[in-house]
């Protein structure tokens, strides 16, 4: 029944910006730690940031900490990524999961719902 729309994707230069944002749907939202990943072409997918339930605790991978911020609107059940200072190597399709757990995590395992995800690419 839960269902992740992800959206704000595109085609940026180098150094741009972009925000992307998660809908969730069918289940309460707010009790869940909601999770953000990606993938490139030929790559495993990979782990990008993680918001606790209630957005107290926040968690980045080593590679877009200090440019990317993880935030959540529970009142209108979506979350949110705002990237910055992008760079050819964050081009991928960014994944929004729901956690099973109330607690952020950047382990994919403990996630159990995904979005069709949103492609971000980043021009050189």
């Amino acid at each position: 029944q839960v269902q992740l729309v992800e959206s704000g994707g595109g085609l940026v230069q180098t150094g741009g910006s972009l925000r992307l944002s998660c809908a969730v749907s069918g289940r309460t939202f707010s009790s869940y730690a909601m999770g953000w990943f990606r993938q490139a072409p030929g790559k495993e997918r990979e782990f990008v940031s993680t918001i606790s339930w209630n957005g107290g605790r926040t968690s980045y991978a080593d590679s877009v900490k200090g440019r990317f911020t993880i935030s959540r609107d529970n009142a209108k059940n979506t979350v949110f990524l705002q990237m910055n200072s992008l760079k050819p190597e964050d081009t991928a399709v960014y994944y929004c999961a729901r956690s099973r757990r109330s607690f952020y995590s950047s382990d994919q395992g403990d996630y159990d719902y995904w979005g069709q995800g949103t492609q971000v690419t980043v021009s050189s």
